[in-house]
């Protein structure tokens, strides 16, 4: 085939391609215009109201505060395992001697502390997040529309679901600290109660998205409502079932953190001393620890999910 045949086919197969290429439908356009105009109006009268009533006040010197926070930050306090002082004198106003510290000891001490925080809290996140998954799944299989659950039934699930989803882990922490009492029973729970919320909502919407032909498939074959599941749904869903399972796991090892700050264990209570003791050095310490436990925990997980997927 000659250049000129090559150029004169390609120039007929344009108005063809041009033609397959459809615009995006009105109401897609419409609804993002409408989208963007309402988050606009939002920020501004957000930023406004908040001006007006003198909320977005920076404080007095935030610079000079920052300066000097992020300066005692940048010396982890678990340096001074290697580099504190052995013989670190406290004196008084008038300058006696009240006490001496060993402050390499005093460290290593501290640090087992924090270890063993960070074990409770991922036993935390571990059996909330687990508990979560066998409250989640009868309800997420009640809350698929495409399942056709009896209506009270569907209706009661979604509600569940909804309730547990728009309650914050703070606050069951908070609800159960005070009905189960402080320690990590209260915070299992906490996660739990949100969580399954959260992975309920993800099952259902992922039984509402599979193709229905294969079930339509094995349910034309006279298959009761248990076969069409088990042999139809639950195989094609299992797997990303799973991977949103180890989404969640790898979010509450995050949020287990901060539930200490209520007493329901782990490292929320050394977080808390540190920030109300103003020992920046210690809360560096903490926050790389939780960095370095999330970051190894986000690696695994995603290579899992990866898999699965």
């Amino acid at each position: 085939m000659s250049v000129e045949q090559r150029t004169a086919r390609l120039h007929d197969t344009q108005p063809i391609a041009e033609a397959h290429r459809s615009p995006p439908p009105p109401g897609r356009v419409t609804v993002l215009s409408l989208l963007l105009i309402f988050c606009g109006l939002l920020v501004l009268v957000s930023l406004w109201t908040l001006a007006s009533e003198d909320e977005l006040s920076l404080g007095r010197r935030p610079w000079q505060n920052l300066k000097k926070t992020v300066a005692e930050m940048s010396e982890p306090s678990f340096l001074r395992v290697w580099f504190g002082d052995t013989h670190a004198e406290a004196r008084d106003a008038d300058g006696k001697v009240l006490r001496v510290d060993d402050q390499q000891a005093n460290e290593r001490r501290y640090l087992a502390g924090v270890g063993r925080a960070l074990w409770t809290t991922l036993r935390i996140a571990t059996l909330g997040t687990a508990l979560a998954a066998l409250i989640a799944l009868p309800l997420g299989l009640l809350a698929a529309r495409t399942l056709h659950a009896p209506r009270p039934l569907f209706w009661g699930a979604k509600a569940v679901l909804d309730t547990m989803r728009s309650i914050h882990t703070l606050v069951f922490g908070l609800f159960l600290v005070g009905i189960v009492g402080l320690g990590a029973t209260a915070g299992i729970l906490a996660v739990a109660l949100h969580s399954a919320g959260t992975l309920g909502k993800l099952l259902a919407e992922a039984i509402e998205s599979l193709d229905a032909h294969p079930v339509d498939a094995v349910r034309a074959t006279g298959a009761t409502g248990a076969q069409v599941f088990f042999l139809g749904v639950w195989p094609a869903v299992l797997p990303q079932y799973v991977s949103q399972v180890l989404y969640v796991w790898e979010f509450n090892i995050r949020d287990s953190t901060i539930l200490g700050l209520v007493g329901a264990g782990g490292l929320g209570l050394l977080l808390s001393e540190a920030m109300s003791l103003f020992q920046w050095g210690r809360l560096a310490t903490l926050l790389l620890a939780i960095v370095i436990m999330v970051t190894a925990f986000d690696a695994v997980s995603r290579a899992v999910r990866r898999r699965l997927v």
